[in-house]
């Protein structure tokens, strides 16, 4: 008698086994239901169900990723459509030898124009797809952030020299924080681009840092065109644009490389405007 129950205890073991197999094999769920208990069948079943769930995590994790590519992939072609056509177009009238010297210089300057756009759309998307993919190894040092600021503050006077705007700092030099500083600061560049873009030639752009309990912040304020509130949530988005401001040069990748930047090191980006009323963009880098 003991044999035989034995034996029947076997077969439902190796019935139950073969089913967490198939049901691991086709994506089927596995219950546990009825198996929490001490037994050996009620503890491997538990595992069976969790090894379905990190299958399960994983998978989606790649359908994300492959997502993620081909969206990146699309706006790669997308983007780069307009500046090749335009230089095709430059360089077939260029071909046609119809033009007089001036013209041609005309041209000729366009197509450079064209070719640096392309070029700093190609930089910015090698960027984006080295941040999306993880190839991007964020290294966080406590480090000061004065000279973070220091390097992105030199790299933008060039272009806001052009508009006659003044750029304030109010940082103390001791003040440190844990952070990437090479990164970091490219995305405080990218706010103090943004902010000399859309900021009349004679505008004013203030840096500020404070210390606060959980985060240290930098803000960078402006006195620019603002942002309504119903777009400060677009705003960091993939290549977007204000819609009255198409005219000015850019892609619409800076702010949105500067929220990835950020939130590879755990912090957060806020946006405090009004239409009109100039920007105020804050970053939120935690202390420790």
């Amino acid at each position: 008698m003991r044999l035989g129950r034995k034996k029947k205890e076997i077969d439902q073991f190796s019935e139950k086994l073969e089913q967490a197999l198939d049901a691991l094999a086709t994506g089927a769920e596995i219950s546990v239901e009825e198996e929490m208990d001490d037994s050996l069948w009620g503890k491997i079943s538990v595992r069976f169900k969790r090894l379905q769930e990190i299958w399960s995590e994983k998978e989606e994790e790649s359908k994300k990723d492959k997502q993620q590519m081909k969206e990146l992939i699309s706006d790669i072609s997308h983007q780069t459509k307009t500046p090749i056509a335009n230089l095709k177009v430059y360089l077939e009238l260029l071909q046609a030898g119809d033009l007089d010297e001036k013209e041609t210089a005309e041209f000729l300057n366009r197509m450079e124009q064209q070719t640096k756009k392309l070029d700093f759309l190609i930089q910015s998307m090698v960027k984006m797809s080295r941040l999306e993919t993880g190839i991007i190894e964020i290294r966080k040092k406590d480090v000061s952030v004065y000279d973070t600021l220091y390097r992105a503050v030199s790299a933008i006077v060039p272009r806001a020299g052009k508009k006659q705007m003044e750029i304030y700092v109010d940082c103390e030099e001791d003040l440190t924080v844990s952070h990437d500083s090479k990164w970091t600061e490219e995305a405080v560049f990218n706010l103090l681009e943004n902010a000399v873009k859309y900021t009349d030639a004679g505008g004013k752009i203030w840096i500020s840092t404070k210390k606060e309990e959980f985060f240290t912040r930098i803000s960078v304020k402006d006195t620019g065109k603002g942002i309504a509130k119903e777009r400060q949530a677009e705003i960091f988005q993939r290549f977007y644009r204000e819609p009255e401001v198409h005219d000015e040069e850019g892609i619409g990748v800076g702010l949105y490389l500067a929220r990835e930047i950020i939130s590879m090191q755990e912090g957060y980006i806020e946006v405090v405007s009004e239409a009109g009323a100039g920007a105020e963009i804050r970053i939120f880098l935690p202390n420790g």
